[in-house]
């Protein structure tokens, strides 16, 4: 699954359990309609429920629940993607202008995308990491 989505989804799941989801759900609602005219409404419903069953799901301390939520809304921006994957570079900025800056910081630190290649030959090696990284050894 690409990164982004990965990210994205479990940004907007989290989103819902903030203070500052009436202005995430806009903006979502407002990319949804440009995307995809014809499912706006519906999309637009499908988050009301959606938070409420993340509220739920949080008030009940169900992480099973709220992870099943995010691998929803997870396809469901991946198979955007697959669509049409020219979507990826508004979906970041989707991500990072409106659904990132409505987390909490610990959350916000959890939701970030890392994409790393690497390709060794021979007897080459490769030490690669997100964050810190402590090599032993020779």
């Amino acid at each position: 699954m690409d990164p982004i989505v990965l990210a994205a989804g479990t940004a907007l799941v989290s989103a819902m359990a903030t203070d500052g989801w009436q202005q995430a759900q806009d903006a979502v609602a407002t990319w949804w309609r440009r995307i995809r005219p014809d499912r706006a409404d519906s999309v637009g419903g499908e988050l009301d429920t959606l938070r409420t069953q993340v509220l739920a799901a949080r008030d009940d301390a169900d992480e099973n629940t709220e992870r099943a939520l995010v691998g929803i809304w997870q396809l469901r921006l991946q198979q955007l993607l697959q669509g049409d994957p020219a979507l990826a570079t508004e979906l970041q900025q989707l991500l990072n202008d409106h659904l990132a800056p409505r987390l909490p910081p610990d959350e916000r630190a959890q939701i970030r995308s890392v994409a790393m290649k690497a390709e060794a030959r021979d007897s080459a090696r490769i030490y690669m990491a997100g964050r810190d990284q402590h090599i032993t050894g020779s």
